[in-house]
């Protein structure tokens, strides 16, 4: 099944099963319609139809499509944080290199391919257009949680820092290389990821 949201993200937590899979169908169906119609013409009595539920589990869980769509957000963080998990576990051994690839090769996987991922992916842009700092900070925090078993550190604030100037510099890049191509351009993905690995091979080694 997939995973849902904090419950600091909604209005109610579910707690059966049942509540879990009607949330994952809101939740579905509101990445399918920002493809479809994106975030001005969404609307939570069209996720609610799309989603084949009464309009009142929406506003169960959600006050309005902001919330929703910051659901949205923390579920794909916490999507992407288990497939990098995943890829990790099943490694080389190869350190922070090999680290940063799983992170770069499955945010750009769910770039192109998870519903609704490229207007909301953690955040930063809804409104869209909005590049609030907020999500990035998130971001950092979970990359420091996740890595600091790989590089056998802390994760304290130094580490924290590199990261946040890492994921920053990254969003940057990456919606350059969606701007300049709708799948990305591979030629400034490439460079996006030399300029990574200087930066962080002077801090991380």
């Amino acid at each position: 099944m997939m995973s849902v949201p904090q419950a600091t993200s909604l209005r109610r937590a579910p707690v059966q099963r049942r509540s879990v899979e009607r949330l994952t169908r809101i939740l579905d169906a509101c990445a399918d319609l920002l493809d479809e119609v994106g975030y001005d013409d969404l609307s939570t009595r069209a996720v609610a139809v799309r989603a084949g539920v009464p309009i009142g589990s929406v506003y169960r869980f959600f006050g309005n499509k902001r919330a929703m769509a910051d659901a949205l957000a923390q579920r794909n963080l916490e999507v992407f944080t288990a497939r990098v998990t995943e890829r990790l576990r099943q490694g080389s051994g190869g350190g922070w290199r090999e680290a940063m690839d799983a992170v770069l090769d499955e945010y750009m996987a769910m770039k192109r391919t998870a519903p609704g991922f490229s207007l909301v992916d953690f955040g930063n842009q809804i409104p869209v257009g909005k590049r609030d700092a907020e999500p990035n900070h998130r971001v950092a925090d979970a990359l420091t949680a996740l890595l600091s078993g790989v590089l056998d550190r802390a994760p304290d604030d130094d580490l924290r820092r590199t990261f946040l100037v890492a994921t920053e510099a990254a969003d940057t890049l990456i919606h350059l290389a969606f701007r300049v191509a709708p799948d990305g351009d591979e030629r400034i993905i490439g460079e996006m990821r030399e300029l990574l690995r200087a930066y962080l091979s002077r801090v991380l080694d």
